[in-house]
């Protein structure tokens, strides 16, 4: 893990549809992504999904930001890659990495199946929500082994190729960074051993990860034993990297923010899922506390999320009085 922490943020893919007037254009997300590259941020994301939570879709949106930059990273935080078919995508994430002059890096999740909009996603994808586990598991070797310029044959529960050979292949010597998201909280019904698993996902299959949820205490703990995992498996612990995607609010009026971004979650999930995990929702000194709390944990990059309505203000309030406490 580097010593020097990058710092993105993820664009508002879902709050251009969830405006009173329905967009012409997405002229808005693509002139923040060129704010935020001009400011000397280091990446920028876009988060996923079909049905549950309507949003420009992922990689088509990487491929027009691509265009418009030229040095900033981009990423998913985070996409439901079981939703897709695996040589699909494979396709995309060649295309798009080498649109951007290998760029692209992909966080990746399992994703939930909490609530009926949810579970209407995974049937409109036709997919057995009881099965996007294994079935991610599967996926990732599978856009790996595509990737190579070879003809790569995999069979498994859910995908079955032969001899397929795929182009484009991403232009990363490396192929594709994936971190995966792992969740490090709660350890009673049954979370302990869910965390434990997805820990060891990550290690044996996965880049590096990236939590949304863990506190910075439990960020070192997560990184411990994804390294101990790492090395069980053969894999160097110094290969991985580790991505911790915050949520803020940046307001003076600490209760002004608290109100706006408790009333954007619950807009956003139906419900606060982790409470105070959140934020931090004040100032931008609490905003670069955490980020440099976060780095201290072990963070290689850190991500932030806007929970406001008002997403421009937000981003240049960030670029003016954040981020250029992390600049290199």
């Amino acid at each position: 893990m580097s010593g020097k922490v990058q710092i993105g943020c993820l664009l508002p893919t879902r709050g251009l549809l969830l405006e009173d007037d329905k967009p012409t254009d997405a002229e808005s997300v693509l002139k923040m992504a060129t704010w935020a590259e001009e400011a000397g941020l280091d990446s920028l994301w876009v988060g996923d999904s079909l049905t549950a939570k309507p949003r420009l879709e992922a990689m088509t949106t990487l491929a027009a930001i691509a265009a418009r930059t030229s040095r900033v990273r981009l990423g998913t935080a985070v996409m439901l890659m079981a939703l897709r078919h695996p040589v699909l995508l494979a396709q995309m994430v060649g295309t798009v990495d080498l649109i951007s002059g290998g760029r692209l890096q992909l966080g990746v999740g399992v994703g939930g199946a909490f609530n009926a909009m949810q579970q209407a996603e995974w049937r409109n994808a036709q997919v057995n929500q009881r099965t996007r586990a294994p079935r991610l598991e599967e996926m990732l070797q599978v856009i790996k082994g595509l990737g190579k310029e070879e003809p790569f044959s995999f069979e498994g529960r859910h995908f079955e190729l032969d001899e397929v050979v795929m182009q484009p292949t991403p232009v990363q010597d490396r192929g594709v960074p994936v971190y995966l998201g792992v969740h490090w909280h709660g350890r009673g019904d049954g979370q302990g051993a869910q965390r434990e698993r997805q820990a060891r996902r990550a290690a044996r299959l996965a880049d590096g990860i990236i939590s949304i949820s863990a506190t910075p205490d439990e960020f070192v703990e997560l990184n411990e034993t994804v390294d101990g995992y790492c090395a069980e498996y053969g894999r160097d612990p110094g290969d991985m990297s580790s991505v911790m995607y915050m949520t803020v609010n940046l307001d003076e009026d600490v209760a002004r923010a608290e109100a706006e971004a408790e009333d954007w979650l619950l807009g956003y999930y139906g419900a606060n899922i982790w409470g105070d995990r959140w934020g931090p929702f004040g100032d931008a000194e609490r905003v670069r506390e955490r980020i440099h709390a976060y780095t201290e944990a072990g963070a290689d990059q850190v991500v932030v999320r806007f929970a406001s309505y008002r997403q421009e203000e937000q981003m240049q309030t960030f670029l003016e009085q954040v981020a250029p406490d992390f600049s290199r």
